[in-house]
């Protein structure tokens, strides 16, 4: 089993530094897009060998260090009963708006609603060589997508219900913290072995209202994963949020490609990993500018305690695959220790 993105997640020494990508399956390999042509979404999302097939398709082309289950961010809402379509090009859409009321009696999660994700988990353990990675979002993120509908700008309604239903907003940030800790447990159970939460969106909101509304669900949803595997917190535009990061029972921080990982590193000091940060357009640009951004991240990364390579974001659509490959193989040839 190659191990150095779980070393270095765990800031153990590495033989060079670790590389995978967020979006790693999707729309920029056409292999998956012939696969799209096939099956819905939602049908690769429930159908394990599908799951699978997706799963692996990015590993048979680039010499990354690790899978992540293919899936959809809103997969557990399924387990929650609540129906949402997968949009081409725009991403989940629920199908009714809901009531503050509705929102704060959200049920808690049938694991068995969700048995696929499970089977898939289990079918790629035995076909890998490499680490796993299961994933879902922050209990914020989950509430911008069932308060808004659909993918927002700036969430404004989710903020607005933040201050207008208080009660409501603890009962339902209570729930999906609980509901989303038990969506991990079970990934880890399956066989997955290390798991990002994705809280993109959290950017959007002041110090003040992340640390007094949203910060002690996010702790209570990874204080309840807890430190069997390596835990990934990762948001977007928040440096302005990091002094808050800094107390999460979390291995890892990812960090976007706003801010240079040695920035980061003055805010978490040697108390996490950090994860990150190329600018995911410059993979569309020009070679050279390309490499030398990533020999600048490799070597800021060699002066952390724990760095893995990733995008600082989801990769782009319009990306050539084998830009990806050279990308990859860069990282893993610039960043030996020697």
């Amino acid at each position: 089993m190659r191990d150095r993105i779980l070393k270095a997640a765990r800031r153990e020494p590495v033989d060079t530094t670790p590389i995978w990508i967020m979006r790693q399956a999707g729309r920029y390999l056409p292999e998956y897009r012939e696969l799209r042509k096939k099956y819905a979404m939602e049908e690769i999302c429930r159908t394990p060998e599908l799951t699978v097939e997706a799963t692996l398709q990015p590993l048979r082309r680039f010499d990354l260090d690790a899978a992540i289950l293919f899936s959809d961010l809103l997969v557990p809402l399924w387990g929650m009963g609540i129906p949402f379509d997968l949009v081409e090009g725009k991403g989940p859409v629920l199908r009714k708006a809901f009531t503050p009321a509705e929102l704060a009696a959200l049920p808690p999660l049938d694991l068995a609603a969700l048995e696929f994700n499970r089977e898939a988990i289990r079918i790629l353990r035995r076909e890998l060589d490499r680490p796993l990675i299961g994933f879902t979002g922050g209990p914020f993120t989950f509430v911008s997508y069932l308060i808004e509908g659909q993918p927002s700008r700036d969430y404004p309604k989710t903020r607005a219900f933040l201050h207008a239903h208080p009660r409501e907003w603890k009962a339902l940030m209570k729930r999906l913290a609980e509901n989303l800790a038990l969506y991990l447990r079970a990934q880890i159970e399956a066989g997955v072995q290390m798991v990002q939460v994705f809280d993109s969106w959290v950017g959007v909101l002041s110090p003040e209202d992340f640390r007094e509304s949203v910060k002690p669900y996010v702790i209570e949803q990874l204080e309840q994963v807890g430190k069997s595997v390596p835990r990934i917190y990762f948001s977007t535009a928040s440096a302005h949020l990091f002094s808050e990061f800094a107390t999460l029972p979390a291995e890892v921080i990812g960090v976007d490609w706003r801010v240079p990982l040695t920035y980061a590193k003055g805010n978490f000091d040697a108390a996490y990993a950090l994860q990150g940060n190329l600018d995911p357009s410059l993979l569309l640009g020009r070679e050279e500018e390309l490499f030398l951004k990533t020999a600048n991240i490799i070597e800021e990364g060699k002066a952390l305690t724990g760095h893995i390579f990733n995008l600082g974001h989801g990769i782009l659509p319009t990306t050539p695959p084998e830009r990806v490959k050279r990308l990859v193989d860069f990282v893993h040839t610039t960043g030996e220790r020697r």
